[in-house]
């Protein structure tokens, strides 16, 4: 699994949290969690137990607010404890992550790892560094990474999209 302090581990909540917007099918699910690194034992879950922790996550993703945000999550640290734990990979330095204990059903892993995400995350930025795509037609969760302006847009797509329809409604 991704580092949870590095965004790329942010950025499986956000796909997650897209995938239950969306209403995302079973495969669509697996598809994530195989493609994120999932552990073994959570690939085999079935998409219903991911469910509701991705729509929880969602629900944290929607917060701009950072007192609200912190809120939640700390909510969400009491209920789902993430027991970090800091951790060394091949040829990569040390970094933070949750380990939930050895019966930890899926939601209780997610929701673990989606606190000690978030929680880094908040704290390392001051602000909510995450939010939804402004672009009228999209509204997909992001992970802002960048350290001026706070991004309003999933990705350069939608902020262009959004841009040329400016243009040609001022002209």
């Amino acid at each position: 699994m991704p580092n949870d302090q590095n965004p790329r581990g942010l950025y499986f909540l956000a796909d997650l949290a897209n995938a239950a917007r969306a209403g995302a099918g079973d495969e669509e699910m697996r598809r994530i969690l195989r493609e994120h690194r999932a552990p073994e034992r959570y690939l085999a879950a079935e998409p219903a137990e991911i469910r509701p922790a991705a729509a929880r996550i969602a629900d944290i993703l929607e917060i701009d607010e950072p007192d609200a945000a912190a809120h939640a999550i700390n909510s969400l640290l009491a209920d789902y404890p993430a027991r970090p734990t800091l951790v060394q990979f091949p040829g990569r330095p040390w970094s933070m992550h949750s380990r939930p204990p050895e019966d930890a059903d899926p939601e209780y892993w997610l929701l673990a790892k989606a606190a000690l995400a978030l929680g880094l995350w908040l704290s390392d930025r001051g602000r909510c560094a995450w939010g939804r795509c402004a672009a009228a037609d999209c509204g997909r969760f992001f992970i802002d990474t960048g350290r001026r302006q706070p991004q309003k847009y999933c990705g350069t797509t939608c902020a262009t999209r959004t841009r040329v329809a400016a243009h040609r409604q001022r002209r």
